[in-house]
């Protein structure tokens, strides 16, 4: 469990929500394509600019 911690804490050092980006994420995961799942991390969110 403990990349749960590390999922969340990296959202919240970039400026993100972290429950907001949890459940963003956990609402895309089911059809979202598996070559595109890092797009899906809190960093890349950030990087991007979304």
């Amino acid at each position: 469990m403990e990349w749960v911690y590390t999922l969340l804490g990296t959202a919240k050092l970039n400026g993100l929500s972290p429950v907001s980006w949890l459940k963003e994420a956990l609402e895309k995961l089911p059809t979202w394509p598996n070559s595109r799942f890092d797009e899906l991390l809190p960093l890349r969110r950030v990087q991007k600019g979304d």
